[in-house]
């Protein structure tokens, strides 16, 4: 089997026009980026916003392991799937950032023979929406830094600085940093941080917003410090929001390429799932519900956090209603749950597999109580056996699920035909009634001791005494309604990556609190999530390279 860069790189793209034009988008109202990437222009929605939407299905995954899952292989596969089975179909999915393309995971546009293309531009700049947004964070935290500087109007108290600097990029070594150091002129010295550019607000904010007026009000809204007297300070107040605007009014615009099988997909934008509510723009995904019958889209990492953010913000925020999900899991995957090293993942092991299947149980029972249809596919590899396949498959349905074999990954659209009719099956004959997990009305605590016990199986939640203090100071604020978006790892249902499976009786860890009043949610920061990733000891930027032909290699 051929690379995905390879396999990415020999395919035949036809150009971006030909691919909008299959959802009924025009030249006129697409603007080009080279012959194979384009933006939609602000005109297409007006064109179709009274459409009737679509149906809206959203890919999750039980918690990634070192064996992997194809969660965005699923997606791709399944889209190209359904254009073969002649239903007009457009994928909806996240940008890639650099910092995990050069430190471990490398690419993320899919593999095999179910991948978005081009391969190499969408992992590396795109379209310069994430520079953007690094642009517009940093302008403000300059701005700021530079109103304390020429008088400090505001009466801006330096210790209470809140808005961080960010980069795209894995970089441990600016977390935490002193800033201002030289003369008088060189500004106030104070420690400052960097979170990597899936974790500024400004990646939510875009997300989340429908149009340009709103960006600016949400963009306005962005609590940058503490005064003296212990109130915000807003990047209103510094005026700041126009400028900010003004460096992200193309990268709002969602963007349109194409898979190995020239189905239209949507990528825009890229919170990160585990520090971030780690869902596509809502302007793309509302886009694609009113040009095709069927949006695919995916949220990021494992319904413990991907899945939960789409439904908790991303849909409350948007009044977006999901008529179903996929969950994927391999074989492989849930033999490691079950305690099986990677080396020996090949071989056919029923008992561990009926040890880890459990972290998938946890998942399908997650969904359900949102009231929306499930269907569960495995993402074959060709270790699997066919008694591991009926094991699962008899688990499933007998938790009310609907259950396909996926391989996409091998045969493109055409190993997806079956998990694409189980999806058409459930769309046709399951009405989706759902609901978000808790009401705005709850507080902060009560919404966040909600997702613990209910989502992730925790015992209790515990405080840190400075999370119990921000909490009050934010409901204070008037900010109490908002949903939360909890920051844990991905690796685990509980807050320590190491506890696999389905864990019991442990405590969910609180030790830090803030508000994303632009975007319009809580983070509540769990166990030893950080903001800004680090490099693996050998990272993949290692193996990326530039051939003297121009051709980029080690991607993958």
């Amino acid at each position: 089997m051929k690379s995905d860069i390879q396999i990415a790189q020999e395919a035949k793209m036809i150009h971006i026009r030909e691919v909008a034009q299959t959802v009924g988008i025009e030249e006129e109202d697409l603007e080009f980026y080279g012959k194979y990437k384009a933006k939609l222009s602000d005109d297409v929605w007006e064109k179709v916003k009274d459409k009737p939407d679509g149906k809206l299905v959203l890919v999750t995954a039980i918690n990634p392991t070192p064996a992997g899952e194809g969660k965005t292989t699923t997606t791709v596969g399944l889209g190209q799937a359904m254009a073969k089975l002649n239903k007009k179909a457009i994928i909806a999915l996240r940008e890639p950032s650099l910092g995990p393309c050069f430190g471990i995971k490398g690419g993320a546009a899919g593999g095999g023979y179910a991948q978005v293309i081009p391969m190499e531009d969408l992992n590396l700049h795109f379209t310069g929406d994430f520079h953007a947004i690094t642009s517009a964070n940093n302008l403000l935290a300059a701005l700021l830094d530079n109103h304390i500087q020429q008088g400090n109007e505001l009466g801006i108290d330096p210790r209470q600085v809140v808005w961080k600097r960010c980069e795209d990029m894995n970089d441990r070594n600016l977390r935490n940093v002193v800033i201002g150091l030289g003369n008088k002129m060189d500004g106030m010295v104070r420690e400052d941080h960097f979170v990597i550019t899936v974790a500024s607000e400004i990646m939510a904010i875009l997300c989340l917003s429908d149009n340009l007026k709103d960006l600016k009000e949400r963009l306005g809204r962005i609590i940058v410090a503490y005064n003296f007297k212990g109130d915000p300070v807003t990047a209103e107040e510094l005026h700041a929001t126009g400028a900010m605007a003004a460096l992200l009014k193309d990268a709002i615009k969602p963007n349109m390429i194409q898979t190995l099988e020239h189905t239209p997909a949507l990528v825009h934008g890229g919170p990160f799932a585990n520090i971030a509510h780690g869902c596509n723009s809502v302007r793309a995904t509302k886009t694609a519900l009113k040009l095709a019958d069927i949006t695919i889209t995916e949220a990021g990492f494992g319904a413990d956090l991907g899945a939960e953010k789409f439904f908790d913000i991303k849909c409350r925020q948007a009044g977006l209603k999901p008529d179903a999900v996929v969950l994927v899991a391999t074989v492989r995957a849930l033999k490691y749950n079950g305690g099986v090293a990677k080396s020996d993942l090949g071989e056919e092991n029923l008992e561990a597999l009926a040890r880890g299947i459990v972290n998938l149980e946890k998942h399908i029972e997650n969904i359900q109580k949102y009231d929306v249809p499930v269907i569960v596919t495995l993402n074959s590899f060709v270790t699997d056996t066919d008694a591991e396949n009926e094991y699962i498959r008899k688990f499933c349905e007998e938790r009310g699920c609907e259950f396909a074999l996926s391989e996409v990954w091998e045969k493109g659209g055409e190993g997806g035909i079956a998990l694409a009719e189980k999806v058409l099956e459930t769309l046709e004959t399951k009405e989706s009634h759902f609901h978000p997990l808790y009401e705005d009305d709850m507080s902060l605590k009560a919404k966040i001791e909600t997702i613990a016990r209910e989502i992730y199986g925790a015992r209790g939640v515990i405080y840190e005494p400075a999370a119990e203090k921000q909490l009050a100071k934010i409901e204070g604020m008037g900010f109490g309604k908002l949903p939360v978006c909890m920051a844990k790892n991905q690796y685990s249902l509980s807050d320590d990556a190491k506890k696999l499976g389905r864990p019991t009786d442990f405590d969910i860890h609180i030790r830090e609190v803030y508000v994303s009043a632009g975007a319009g949610f809580v983070v509540a920061l769990t166990g030893a999530i950080m903001t800004m990733p680090g490099l693996p000891k050998v990272p993949a930027a290692n193996s990326i390279d530039v051939t003297d032909e121009g051709n980029i290699i080690g991607l993958f």
